[in-house]
């Protein structure tokens, strides 16, 4: 039984893992020079990059995952976890470093706010149980049926689903750094606080309860590792291979156009863009027109600088974020009224505060990151625009003189996560997890017009980000697999 996948992104090696492990010969076309996906790597002037990804967080789904085929971790990558696990500046005078245990950030809040200490603590458990909730019952779901969400935990939550996280954390606290921090994990399901529901505060308890780690070399050091498992497992890999269609006959699907070679394929999984995928099928049979792409609420895109420094930066730790500008404004201007932000946050992070290989000697890594609304206009002058903006910024907020001290730079944008991902408008975590937009009411992991088709990944079942595309590969596999059992019955 032949099976090509689509893309090597998380989503696409998870998948490819398990469907290898049980007994398939399966093969993965990646378009780029390396695999990867949006996780690939950037190597320049001594300096190593992650192109995407640079959170590591829910180290139990990764642990979940090796131990499916009896592995561990720490066979394959080394992980550290981070103290503090980050600092947030909110303007020159005021930052806060976030510890990496649950009663030191409750003793920094109750600083800011008297009574906050033991609020967070409340907060957390309930943001616990959601999470022990939502892995153990409701993620590794396929989204077939509305009843895979009703169990008599989350019928006992039904309000947590009428609410939200901005709601639920602004009538616990006032302060503005505490709202801040506590809104932020949010982010990462590339929707609004205002647009997510309260069930999905377990990201603070993935924030605060579990932690934040990184693996040695970065997260490209995780893609190495499920890439050898899945070459133990006898997964084959093609790279600088680009599907260019889907070949399709008696509506089942008999294989893909690569290279300009036809290969059979018994099953067809893409893990790469689902918009871009279908556009590789005759539109007879795509399941999703253009207008039901363009009214689907996409998360952001994001413009990303790699920057090499001939010294070490002082007053950041490995991760930092920059609150220093109103918040409701940059997400107004990605959401409601997409443009380039007037006065843009942004991400920073610094690998090299922890790894000494990702710089040469004395010398540090930086990766910052600017959300944006997806499908703006990109071109180089207004990227240096904005690499002015937060230089001048970080170089004003931290107190020290930057400019003079870059020896190596790259960007990334909207354009750029077209042409290297064929992402749908350039963005760059898939469909926001809003209300509207969870478990059955994503695009489905099974094609319902073209037998042997299925999908994977951050557009699809359980939504963005490297846990739940992990996640997703697992799923998949597992209709792909009960599937081909059931048909081999008969």
């Amino acid at each position: 039984m032949k099976i090509s996948v689509l893309g090597s992104g998380f989503s696409s090696l998870s998948a490819a893992c398990y469907l290898a492990k049980h007994g398939y010969e399966v093969t993965v076309f990646e378009k780029n020079e390396s695999i990867g996906g949006r996780a690939s790597q950037l190597k320049k002037d001594g300096f190593t990059f992650d192109l995407g990804p640079t959170w590591y967080w829910m180290p139990d789904v990764f642990d979940s995952f090796f131990n499916d085929f009896g592995k561990n971790v720490s066979e394959y990558y080394d992980l550290e976890k981070l103290n503090p696990a980050y600092q947030v500046y909110f303007n020159e005078r005021d930052s806060i470093r976030i510890s990496d245990n649950l009663n030191d950030i409750s003793n920094t809040f109750e600083k800011l706010e008297t009574g906050s200490g033991n609020k967070l603590q409340s907060f957390i458990k309930i943001a616990q149980e959601n999470y022990n909730i939502a892995i153990k019952d409701l993620v590794y779901q396929p989204g077939d049926s509305i009843f895979e969400l009703i169990t008599f935990q989350t019928a006992k939550r039904l309000n947590q689903f009428a609410s939200t996280i901005s709601k639920d954390v602004r009538k616990r606290f006032n302060h503005p750094y505490i709202r801040q921090i506590l809104e932020f994990p949010v982010l990462f399901l590339g929707a609004k606080p205002s647009n997510t529901p309260s069930f999905y505060n377990f990201m603070n308890y993935a924030d605060f309860g579990i932690g934040t780690f990184y693996p040695k070399g970065g997260m490209y050091s995780v893609v190495k590792g499920i890439e050898k498992l899945a070459r133990e497992l006898g997964v084959t890999f093609k790279t600088n291979s680009e599907v260019r269609k889907i070949v399709v006959k008696n509506k089942s699907v008999i294989g893909i156009e690569c290279n300009e070679n036809f290969i059979a394929s018994d099953i067809v999984l893409s893990g790469a863009d689902y918009h871009h995928t279908e556009s590789l099928l005759d539109s007879k049979y795509r399941m999703y027109n253009e207008s039901y792409w363009d009214s689907r609420t996409f998360a952001p895109s994001s413009l990303l600088f790699y920057v090499g420094f001939d010294k070490k930066i002082e007053n950041v730790e490995h991760h930092t974020l920059f609150f220093d500008v109103p918040f409701d404004l940059h997400a107004r201007e990605i959401y409601d009224q997409p443009q380039w932000p007037s006065d843009p946050l942004f991400y920073a992070s610094f690998p090299s505060k922890t790894d000494s290989s990702i710089a040469p000697f004395g010398k540090e890594a930086g990766i910052f990151l600017i959300p944006l609304a997806p499908d703006l206009e990109d071109n180089q002058q207004i990227r240096e625009k904005y690499f002015e903006i937060i230089i001048n910024r970080l170089e004003k907020i931290t107190m020290q003189e930057i400019k003079n001290s870059i020896i190596s730079k790259e960007s990334f944008c909207v354009n750029d996560f077209k042409n290297r991902y064929n992402s749908y408008k350039g963005n760059a975590y898939g469909l926001a997890n809003t209300l509207m937009q969870t478990h059955i009411l994503r695009p489905k992991l099974k094609s319902k017009k073209v037998d042997n088709l299925y999908f994977t990944g951050q557009l699809t079942v359980p939504g963005p980000g490297v846990p739940p595309a992990i996640i997703s590969g697992n799923i998949v596999s597992k209709k792909i697999i009960n599937q081909l059992s059931y048909e081999k019955s008969f």
